[in-house]
């Protein structure tokens, strides 16, 4: 009950002040963010941190966490119109979005995207604000070696979901963020590695920028590549009802949320495994699985319910064990720590009414998207009508703008517009960029819990293995990669068929 009223004071505390309309006008912002293709809820986050840098924590973090859920929320529209996902985790939107949209239902399926939306962030705030307290405190039996082994696992798991083809691609480009990570002075003896004598490497290359260039110049080569989209007929009519309509698939919304909640909580995974496991397990147990990839409403729901509630699901490990669990989420974790706030097990008992602020402050964000969604379908459709040329000079002089203002010096611009090549070049190879993005965020976090517990053991290796839930997390890294490697899988699958064969 304690904290029920300690959440509800927080909930009530910006309700009442003037940052009520902070919640809306950046909700509205991540919106358009995310509503135009070639921007990212990614980054979005990365040049608002940039400008939110003299605020005070509260009302940067306030901002930073309405755009980050605006922006998953509005790639929906471009999805449903134009059939072009306005951020990667609106890819199943577009499935039933825009089948819907050229049917002449383009108002009813911005509707049911936008409730699964605020449904999906409800469920998630919700597992929020009761899972987040108890981690912290799980959390508190960890030691540097259970850190080491937590920081290889969100790697591994991450290069595996995000390169479900060929996991190999997906744990290179893991590992190869944390090489980067590893650049600049170390933890201990601030001795300089891999920096060959530049002064600007030995002080280690900076988060913010590598995200701006991966995320942003990288999108904006990538976008200038594609095709243009195919435009619907402008239809918005029906859209209170068609809401209203959508809260009746109780156990969609409801199934979806976990599995997205679920899917955020995990290391690196995020929005987008969160809307495709969602929509999957929707598919599969559906009464009317013939209508998937025709304009399924349900399908919609599940979708949007699950990238949704992906967002508070990421901020969960954030405030507990200062690990993201999304590309969005790392961001948002570099904007904490520059804001002087320090995430963690101890946050429950040093911060917590930050705590309930952030749930809060996820809370209005929900109520915005769901607000603004609604009342604003039909302004907000003119935006798509912008020229990509235009559109992409203004985001490529925005990450040009944001890098610089993080230290005013060109070297940070010189590595954003290098991520931003290497980002492209992941792109067209098929290697996943999510994976690098979190070895340099678990870098610091996996090389100073290794070198500490080095220290402790006078270097011995074994309480890696024997403490018992460094054992669990070593385990599961080992059947990880097990099951990803292609010779286990032709194995596995010659097992099958002889088995099948025997029946």
């Amino acid at each position: 009950m304690e904290n029920l009223s300690h959440m509800l004071g927080a909930v009530a505390e910006i309700g009442a002040s003037p940052r009520i309309l902070t919640v809306f006008w950046a909700c509205l912002l991540g919106i358009v963010v995310g509503m135009i293709p070639g921007l990212t809820a990614t980054l979005g986050v990365a040049l608002m941190t940039t400008l939110t840098l003299s605020m005070e924590p509260d009302q940067a973090i306030l901002i930073l966490i309405c755009m980050y859920v605006g922006a998953i929320y509005g790639g929906s529209r471009s999805a449903i119109l134009l059939n072009i996902p306005g951020t990667p985790a609106n890819a199943a939107t577009s499935l039933e979005g825009f089948p819907l949209a050229r049917s002449g239902h383009a108002g009813r399926a911005m509707a049911v995207a936008t409730t699964g939306s605020f449904l999906g962030t409800a469920v998630g705030m919700l597992a929020l604000a009761v899972l987040a307290p108890w981690l912290a405190e799980f959390a508190l039996d960890f030691g540097s070696f259970e850190f080491f082994w937590l920081s290889v696992f969100g790697i591994v798991l991450c290069g595996q979901l995000t390169a479900l083809e060929d996991g190999l691609k997906g744990w290179i480009s893991g590992f190869f963020g944390l090489l980067i990570a590893m650049v600049g002075q170390e933890s201990i003896h601030a001795y300089a590695r891999f920096s060959y004598g530049d002064p600007n490497l030995a002080g280690g290359l900076g988060l913010l920028p590598i995200l701006v260039g991966a995320f942003g110049c990288a999108e904006v080569f990538s976008v200038m590549r594609g095709a243009a989209g195919q435009r619907v007929a402008n239809n918005a009519s029906g859209v209170l009802k068609s809401s209203l309509q959508a809260f009746r698939h109780s156990m969609t919304w409801l199934r979806s949320g976990l599995i997205g909640t679920f899917m955020g909580v995990v290391p690196g995974v995020g929005e987008d495994m969160g809307s495709w496991v969602s929509y999957a397990a929707a598919k599969r147990l559906s009464r009317k699985p013939e209508e998937y990839g025709k304009g399924s409403v349900e399908g919609l729901l599940a979708a949007e319910t699950g990238n949704s509630a992906a967002v508070p699901g990421a901020l969960i490990p954030v405030l507990t064990l200062a690990i993201p669990g999304s590309a969005p989420a790392a961001v948002l974790l570099a904007a904490m720590i520059i804001h002087g706030i320090r995430p963690g097990p101890l946050i429950m008992y040093q911060q917590p009414d930050f705590f309930y602020s952030i749930v809060a402050m996820v809370f209005w964000a929900s109520v915005g998207i769901l607000v603004l969604g609604l009342l604003l379908t039909r302004p907000l459709l003119l935006i798509l009508k912008v020229r990509r040329e235009w559109l992409l000079g203004v985001i490529f002089t925005l990450c040009v703008v944001g890098a610089f203002a993080i230290s005013n010096r060109m070297f940070e611009v010189q590595l954003m517009v290098v991520f931003g090549l290497i980002g492209f070049l992941m792109r067209e190879t098929g290697f996943p960029v999510a994976p690098m993005v979190l070895g340099v965020v678990l870098g610091p976090i996996l090389d100073a819990n290794l070198r500490r517990s080095l220290t402790l053991t006078q270097g011995d290796l074994m309480p890696f293995l024997t403490r018992p839930i460094s054992a669990v997390l070593a385990l599961l890294v080992v059947l990880i990669l097990l099951a990803g490697l292609l010779p286990t899988r032709r194995i596995y699958g010659w097992i099958r068929a002889r088995v099948g064969g025997m029946s």
